[in-house]
């Protein structure tokens, strides 16, 4: 059986060079979210969300793989907002909103979803409320690869607020978007691999 993997059908969305902003045009995709509020290295709610979107995202891949239309389950991907964008470069993450996201396919249905649901909050005692299918269509956007620790993304946000998009006549048009290419369990801070995603429109 032939897997599906969105990295490859959808490479637009999980590519770009190092250091230097592009524009994509990121079409409508679905996906599993679940959103929070707080700093994500000590926030309860975070460890919980994203527990709960890989089990129910594997259990959807098994009900799909069952069926003959099995897939790769994709990286972890989170929006991220808060009141005073340069919480962002400054780092304050008790400032922080966020939805994290797993990507699923075209094809999963609300009803596919919903099964899911359940037999994830067998297995896990619980999820949280706001565990949710949703389309994100994010248009027009800047998109850059950050190798390195999370908490070095700073310099290249202040640019990217305030040289990249001032400069080329953008202004915001939605949250700040990041696929983690890498498992931090597995990879060096220094080695980290991140999709930095900013909606923008013509300002």
């Amino acid at each position: 059986m032939e897997k599906l993997d969105l990295k490859q059908s959808r490479k637009p969305l999980f590519t770009a060079p190092a250091g230097r902003f592009v524009t994509i045009d990121a079409p409508p995709v679905s996906y599993l979210m679940v959103d929070g509020h707080g700093d994500p290295n000590t926030a309860p709610a975070y460890r919980f969300a994203v527990e709960s979107l890989y089990a129910t995202a594997y259990t959807i891949k098994f009900a799909c793989k069952a069926d003959g239309r099995d897939f790769v389950v994709p990286p972890l991907e989170g929006l991220w907002s808060a009141a005073d964008p340069e919480s962002f470069s400054a780092r304050r993450k008790d400032q922080w909103d966020w939805t994290m996201m797993i990507m699923l396919p075209d094809e999963v249905t609300e009803d596919v979803f919903q099964a899911a649901r359940t037999r994830a909050r067998e297995k896990l005692g619980a999820l949280p409320d706001g565990l949710r299918l949703e389309r994100l269509e994010e248009g027009l956007c800047l998109q850059t690869l950050h190798v390195g620790a999370y908490d070095d993304e700073g310099p290249l946000l202040a640019r990217l607020h305030g040289d990249v998009m001032p400069s080329g006549g953008y202004a915001f048009a939605g949250r700040h978007h990041e696929v983690y290419l890498s498992d931090p369990r597995k990879t060096a801070p220094e080695k980290l691999k991140t999709v930095i995603r900013q909606p923008v429109r013509r300002a």
